[in-house]
């Protein structure tokens, strides 16, 4: 192994930059965040008293990855530049990095990625959404902007339909209207997966201004916002369960699914949310209360 001096409070993680930049720098702030996160316990060693470093220290991460330390600080540095798949494989299992993060990882890694996207909502996409009747739905961009909804969904997440109620980019609406803790009553759970999707486009699009400047504008008016993205949070949901909060149907608690929309040539592809009760549940009927409401709006 090379040998760079390991020195408690080598850095600190931090920057809300990562993923708007240069290549190696989004990469090396992505994994000094990841770093931060896995505890000297976790992977078999011992912290000390006197360990003032959060998570591994450089050295640590490179012996866990069989990599030498010099090559790793160059990495993280931004010096060094397009690791092989066998060195990021070795990374991603020494952070114990998840299949999302192991994508971002590689797109990070990449020497050349896509310019920045447009989003167009075809009048098909706009008729299975009105079409989807019962099922909340509505659909979003790379940056978060709900750009297509039918009734039901736009009433469900806070009145999408009157722009005055609520912004229409989810992230915004999460990290600076106190409504959206309303909303999602697991705000915490929605957030990070603002953050994760927002980190990965902007991993895909660096060149993307409008995400960059969203991204600048939640890290200056939420310290909420920093705190997660400064974690390297990389979330990505594709169906389950959510909660909901409704002013006139109360709680729900109901199932999801992300459906992609596959994007034409020089475009970006869309993901629809859809959101459905079990049949003859309380929140069926409570889902029939919030249409009802909808269809007055």
């Amino acid at each position: 192994m090379n040998g760079v001096s390991g020195v408690d409070g080598e850095d600190e993680m931090g920057g809300t930059g990562g993923g708007t930049g240069g290549t190696g720098r989004d990469l090396g702030g992505f994994l000094r965040a990841r770093r931060g996160r896995v505890t000297p316990e976790r992977v078999g060693l011992t912290g000390g008293r006197r360990r003032r470093v959060r998570g591994l220290r450089r050295e640590e991460l490179a012996q866990l990855a069989g990599i030498s330390v010099d090559y790793y600080v160059r990495l993280e540095q931004g010096r060094a530049t397009q690791p092989s798949a066998e060195v990021l494989d070795a990374l991603a299992g020494a952070l114990g990095l998840g299949t999302a993060e192991r994508a971002h990882l590689t797109t990070l890694a990449a020497a050349r990625r896509e310019p920045a996207p447009t989003a167009r909502v075809s009048p098909l996409l706009r008729r299975i959404l009105d079409a989807l009747g019962d099922f909340p739905a509505f659909a979003t961009d790379h940056r978060l902007d709900v750009v297509a909804w039918n009734p039901l969904g736009a009433e469900l997440i806070g009145g999408l339909a009157d722009p005055a109620r609520r912004d229409r980019n989810n992230a915004r609406f999460l990290f600076l209207d106190p409504a959206s803790r309303l909303v999602h009553p697991d705000w915490e759970d929605r957030a990070a997966e603002a953050v994760g999707q927002l980190r990965v486009a902007a991993g895909r699009y660096p060149q993307d201004t409008e995400l960059a400047a969203l991204i600048a504008e939640l890290a200056a008016a939420s310290g909420e916002f920093r705190r997660i993205w400064d974690s390297g949070e990389v979330v990505m949901c594709a169906a389950g369960r959510k909660r909901l909060r409704h002013p006139a149907a109360g709680l729900l608690t109901l199932n999801f699914e992300t459906l992609h929309v596959p994007a034409a040539p020089g475009e970006t592809g869309l993901v629809v949310h859809v959101f459905s009760a079990d049949e003859d549940s309380v929140e069926a009927a409570a889902l029939a209360r919030v249409s009802e409401t909808a269809a007055v709006r």
